[in-house]
């Protein structure tokens, strides 16, 4: 099974207001925000963006999440190199994290089924 898309870029900051701003001025509509200074904002139909804050301290990355509709259907082919398989998140969501031939991790969502 092959992955569906782009479901999400996450992105970290050191200003959550500041980056949910810069967003919603190139169109982003907010579509929810956690009292832990981070949040969801949308453009239509296209992938989620979600922003997290993280202390000046840390390094700011970025990560984009490919949507997988069934987590137990997914077999990874022997190119992609399993990091972490699919987990139950606090979120509602299955995440597993995979390395491509660069060294660059990758996340694949799905939904957490019965």
């Amino acid at each position: 099974m092959a992955t569906d898309g782009i479901e999400a870029i996450y992105l970290e900051t050191h200003n959550w207001g500041k980056a949910a701003k810069f967003f919603q001025a190139l169109g982003y509509e907010l579509e929810f925000a956690t009292d832990h200074n981070s949040g969801q904002l949308r453009n239509g139909d296209g992938p989620s963006v979600f922003i997290a804050e993280v202390p000046e301290s840390q390094e700011i990355g970025t990560q984009i999440v490919f949507k997988v509709p069934d987590a137990d259907a997914f077999e990874a082919d022997g190119i992609v190199e399993v990091v972490t398989p699919f987990e139950e998140t606090h979120y509602g969501r299955r995440e597993m994290t995979v390395r491509d031939p660069d060294g660059r991790t990758w996340t694949l969502s799905a939904p957490v089924t019965a």
